[in-house]
């Protein structure tokens, strides 16, 4: 070791004694030490005195400025090499003791990074070596390397190639009576243990078996390695442990001991990480013994930690089972046209009958058994992302590629009619002439076009297709008649209120019987049972608060729909429509201990079987009767409806429901989206219903995000909403799982569950609940007819039918704009040459919000406000508000009738498989030959996994500076208008937060629209636009789940934030306009911000032995943004909007 020289820190006085002392100590390292030992232990024998009695004297020897540390460690390390006096040695240990045990781990770090850890090894051997070592010695020696080991990242390394390892080992075996040394010992084999080479050397030499030897007081977690837990396991430890675990329990009656029994379960925890571990627990009563054990404990808080690892070993070993259905496959088929050659979707269709069958085979550790996904959400993304971030500037640079030759984009001209429209007198009005769309089957080989209208969208009933023979429509019982297509007739009474007569309870019928018969001049009478009298309850006029509602008109869109099930029936949510609350909905607060109680009810199931009912109420997979008839004591399911998913609901308990949602069609997995209905409750019980086959590993339900509920009752009281609701509501790993085969190779895959409970309050109600707020294809057909008829002589708005999807609905596209001021050649100039704006919605069907955030963009573009007239004047809008009518209309979550996700084919779509993105590129390849490229390009999503609404874009440099690989200047020249866009909703819109927002490209996104747009169509503002499905941390709305209202609101901001943008890119002087758009930005964008780029989720991730609080989710919220002069602007012109900052205003 170099000699180091003795300094002072500024205000420690120089006359120090101590600092004299280690002046002196200085000035005989090395040889002079080696001569005069006996002075040097005197030295350090006064040091070490001053430092024990004097407070003041150990901060000089640690104070800033002071190479004391370094002293001491020099004459620790010339003690090392002295074999025959030991008290010197001695003296520098206790210093060091002393230093580090007053200290912080500021402290422990500087003397690893001195080498303090390799001389305490040093010292060590030598002093193993003596016959017989010092006890006194080897004491304060292992008691400082148990501190020094966990701040050491190669703490384990140095002491096996050091010896250190075997000499510790044989220590511990000399010593098994002697507690005072044999505690520091185990402490630090600990530390040794946890590094994996190590643990399998340390059981390789009969470790383990020592181990068990003293296990009573003392434990030592060296069973982490499988090779050791076999050992312990073939050597019947099991048993033993849960006995002294037992026994413990029982007489440590006040909790002193705690360390002891925290071990002891620490051991069961790493030997059940393998299967034979967790075969020999089951053998011992393990459950019951930890069941019962954990109850006594739950009363006392400071006990927690053994309940949580308890909890974790009985969540682990609980047995694997299957979950109850035939086959994770849908429930409904629908046989494609061709089947991929490979993919998910071709490994499904060539799996074996029984895959699905659940074999625990894998001795891999469960805690370490990553949750990967198979569907991220749309740019969330699951692994380590600075892996996943594009490298190859090849790839990073846009080039423009359409891909297609022009001959084959020239068949959508027609699409663009507004670009070569000449608005002569008798035509200044869009035509309405048969357009011949081009679909997936007329531009596959066979080419057979089709001839679209409007009648397309409001076929008549006859136009149907009956339903299969092969599956027929079931007839409800009685008891539950729901809105069917066939049985409704329309009728209004010159007040324009629908009234609806519903039997009395006398009669046996519920609300449900509720249908409406309408086609006469007078008032509905409704029927009748001769039995009873009837109440007439009166369904109030919405119109003027819906005004793109209609019930008769939805009913009509929906008869136009078609389905893989053939559905024949209306949800009552849809009919009615919703009407935003007025009041807050606040993100609700996390009771304490909800997780652990909610598992320990699973756990019951297996302690007391006979508790169980385990009776089916609802199986899809019984198409001629899902509805299984009881005698009344049970809840009614029913989800055969547009949107609607749920497969199966099985009664467990009096009060307590599994529901299990079906797979996206085409699929066997993608379980999240649910929409259900729910009669036959009781008031004021409280039910739990808990989805047992979700796949994500954590979920906003973990903090703050409530279950939507739509009361029919309550709408025909004049509350047509959807209101938050549920309590006691917790996400987490369950014990069902699908094989290695059916997950993706993933083993023994667990599904997780998703528990709310809630209580009804009407008697005879009908209730539905959902994942989000749904929106369904036929509702986006009524909103879109009902826009049409608010067009005014100034709009111009052409619906034009892009292609009919594989379950044979069309694709609707919007062209929105102003029309031209007059029929002069300088005005249809200025009309055909306005910028294009492409917006799209809807790719993945579970994400609901998009479609409300697409009205709110779709309503402020039709609207009559001075800004939506400027908006309409200053680009042309082409909108594809449902990019997936197929995957919404079926319940799916995720994917398409083929199976697969579409926003993962944008590189290369298959146009009979995904028809919708293969004609939605096809336009932005044809605008991109033609010169016409978008100015801003923009997909809207729903985000599952962070809170408040924000965008992802693409930029090379922000990728480059994430990723720190090497570029030229020249690779790094970009304009910075790819941010102007968001920064100015953040400013204007207060569920937008640029924090949140992400410029890098990831090669899991290289087929998405963001990225193909992008890259191909050389879209600079090419976006995705996500949307919180819970709420918001941040502005106006933090602490407030996020409703239709907020997401309307959002919608018509972005609209407003691109009349901002037309500002800036309209100025001529291109420099003025980098100027402007750095002065928007600020400083940020010119410094790698970690802001700029979400590396981790805004929510920490789902430790399984954790039992989140009401205070796990504290986070460090983010000031509110003021909106300035440009929202006051904004103001006068969202009337509508208003009232929603008025209601939740902080």
């Amino acid at each position: 070791m170099n000699k180091p020289k003795m300094a002072t820190e500024k205000g420690v006085p120089s006359n120090s004694r101590v600092l004299m002392l280690l002046g002196q100590l200085e000035r005989m390292n090395g040889e002079a030490m080696m001569r005069d030992v006996e002075t040097a232990r005197q030295v350090t024998a006064k040091i070490f005195h001053l430092i024990q009695t004097q407070e003041k004297s150990g901060k000089e020897v640690m104070s800033k400025g002071s190479s004391g540390m370094e002293v001491i460690l020099a004459s620790l390390e010339v003690s090392s090499l002295i074999n025959w006096r030991f008290q010197l040695r001695f003296n520098c240990i206790w210093c060091y003791c002393c230093f580090l045990s007053s200290g912080r781990g500021r402290r422990v770090g500087v003397f690893v990074s001195k080498g303090g850890t390799g001389i305490l090894f040093q010292i060590l051997i030598t002093t193993s070596k003596e016959l017989p070592p010092s006890e006194e010695l080897m004491l304060q020696l292992h008691s400082l390397l148990a501190k020094v080991g966990p701040k050491d990242r190669k703490f384990g390394v140095k002491a096996r190639l050091s010896g250190a390892l075997n000499a510790t080992v044989n220590l511990t075996k000399q010593n098994l009576q002697n507690t005072k040394l044999l505690l520091p010992c185990l402490q630090v084999l600990r530390v040794y243990s946890t590094n994996s080479v190590n643990a399998i050397s340390l059981g390789k030499n009969g470790v383990v078996e020592l181990m068990f030897k003293i296990v009573v007081p003392f434990t030592v977690d060296c069973h982490n390695e499988p090779t050791n837990a076999r050992r312990a396991v073939d050597a019947g430890h099991v048993h033993v442990l849960l006995a002294l675990y037992q026994d413990w329990h029982h007489n440590d009656t006040r909790h002193r001991h705690m360390l002891i029994r925290k071990g002891l379960l620490v051991c069961l925890r790493n030997i059940t990480n393998i299967k034979l571990g967790r075969k020999a627990f089951i053998d011992a009563d393990g459950m019951r013994i930890l069941y019962y054990s954990s109850t006594e404990c739950l009363p006392v808080r400071t006990l927690d930690p053994l309940v949580n690892t308890s909890s974790l070993i009985m969540r682990k070993c609980f047995p694997k089972n299957r979950l109850p259905l035939p086959t994770i496959k849908s429930a409904f088929h629908y046989q494609l046209p061709h089947v991929p050659a490979v993919g998910p979707v071709a490994q499904l269709y060539s799996q074996p009958l029984g895959v699905d069958d659940v074999v625990d085979e894998s001795d891999d550790n469960e805690e370490t058994d990553a949750d990967t996904e198979n569907d991220t959400d749309n740019e969330e993304d699951e692994k380590d992302q600075h892996t996943d971030i594009e490298t190859d500037l090849n790839k990073l640079h846009p080039k423009k590629n359409p891909g297609r030759p022009f001959e084959e984009l020239k068949v959508y001209e027609r699409f663009f009619l507004e670009l070569s429209e000449d608005f002569q007198v008798s035509n200044l009005c869009p035509s309405t002439r048969p357009i011949i769309v081009p679909t997936a089957q007329a531009l596959s080989p066979k080419h057979v076009p089709i001839t679209s209208c409007q009648e397309d969208c409001n076929p008549t009933k006859a136009e149907r297709a009956p339903p299969s023979p092969s599956v027929p429509t079931p007839a409800p019982p009685a008891s539950l008649t729901p809105l069917e297509l066939d049985t409704i007739h329309l009728t209004k009474d010159q007040d324009r209120k629908e009234e609806a007569r519903i039997p009395s309870p006398d009669t046996h019928t519920t609300l449900s019987s509720l249908t409406s018969n309408w086609g006469s001049d007078c008032g509905s009478e409704g029927t009748e049972d001769e039995g009873g009298e009837g109440a007439v309850l009166e369904v109030p006029d919405t119109a003027l608060l819906l005004p793109l509602h209609d019930p008769d008109l939805y009913v009509e869109m929906v008869k136009g729909t078609h389905s893989v099930p053939q559905y024949a029936e209306v949800a009552y949510p849809d009919y009615f429509g919703h009407i935003a609350p007025t009041f807050r909905e606040p993100l609700q607060e996390r009771v304490y201990g909800v997780q652990r109680s909610k598992i320990f009810q699973d756990i019951e199931r297996l302690i007391h079987p006979n508790d169980i009912v385990d009776k089916v109420v609802y199986d899809l997979d019984i198409p001629s009767c899902p509805v299984i008839e009881d005698n009344g004591e049970s809840l009614k399911f029913n989800s055969q409806f547009e949107s609607g998913n749920l497969r199966k609901a099985v009664q467990m308990r009096k009060y307590e429901y599994d529901l299990v949602l079906n797979s996206d069609i085409n699929s066997n997995h993608y379980h999240q989206w649910f929409y259900f209905e729910v009669s036959g409750m009781r008031v004021g019980t409280t039910y739990r219903f808990n989805i047992i086959n979700s796949e994500k590993s954590n979920s906003q339900f973990n903090y703050g995000m409530q279950v939507l509920m739509y009361s029919v009752q309550e709408a025909i009281s004049g509350r047509p909403r959807w209101v938050r609701t549920g309590t006691d509501i917790c996400y987490y790993k369950n014990h069902f799982a699908r094989s290695s085969i059916a997950a993706g190779g993933q083993k023994g895959k667990s599904y997780y569950t998703m528990t709310f409970s809630t209580s009804f309050s009407h008697k005879d109600d009908v209730c539905y609940f959902a994942y989000h707020y749904p929106y369904t294809y036929s509702t986006l057909k009524m909103h879109l007819s009902k826009l049409e008829a608010l067009r005014t002589p100034q709009i111009y708005l052409r619906r034009d039918v892009l292609c009919e999807t594989l379950g044979g609905n069309s694709c609707p596209l919007l062209t929105i704009t102003a029309m031209p001021e007059s029929n002069s050649n300088d005005h249809i100039c200025q009309f055909r040459n306005r910028p294009l704006i492409f917006l799209s919605a809807r790719v993945h069907p579970g994400e609901t919000n998009a479609s409300w955030v697409m009205k709110g963009t779709l309503e402020f573009l039709m609207g009559t406000s001075p800004l939506a007239a400027s908006l309409r004047e200053a680009y042309i809008f082409k909108i594809v508000p449902m990019l997936n009518p197929d995957g919404v209309v079926n319940g799916n979550h995720r994917c398409s009738l083929s199976g697969e996700d579409l926003n993962r084919q944008w590189q290369n779509p298959n146009p009979e498989l995904h028809p919708t993105i293969y004609h939605t590129k096809s336009l932005l390849q044809y605008l991109a030959h033609i010169q016409r490229a978008p100015l801003v390009f923009c997909d809207y999503h729903g985000h599952s996994r962070k809170k408040n609404v924000f965008m992802y874009g693409c930029s090379v440099k922000e990728t480059v500076w994430q990723s720190n690989i090497s570029a030229t200047s020249s690779d790094l020249h970009e304009d910075l208008g790819y941010r102007a866009l968001p920064k100015i909703l953040s400013q204007i819109a207060p569920a937008f937060s640029m924090a949140s927002c992400s410029f890098v490209v990831e090669r899991s996104k290289e087929s998405t629209a963001r990225v193909v747009v992008w890259r191909e169509i050389g879209v600079q503002r090419s976006y995705t636009m996500e949307s919180t499905l819970c709420g918001c941390d941040q502005g106006k709305y933090k602490g407030l789940q996020i409703g239709t209202r907020e997401l309307e609101e959002m919608g018509a901001q972005f609209c407003v934030a691109l009349l901002r943008l037309k500002r800036l890119t309209g100025i001529r002087n291109h420099q003025h306009l980098l100027d402007l758009e750095s002065d928007i930005i600020g400083t940020q964008s010119k410094v790698v911000s970690p802001t700029t780029y979400v590396v981790e989720e805004d929510e920490p991730s789902f430790l399984e032995e954790i039992d989140y609080s009401a205070e796990s989710n504290d986070e460090d919220a983010e000031p509110e943004i003021e909106h300035g002069i440009e929202v006051q602007e904004n103001a006068n012109h969202l009337d509508r909007l208003s009232d929603c900052e008025t209601n939740h205003k902080d």
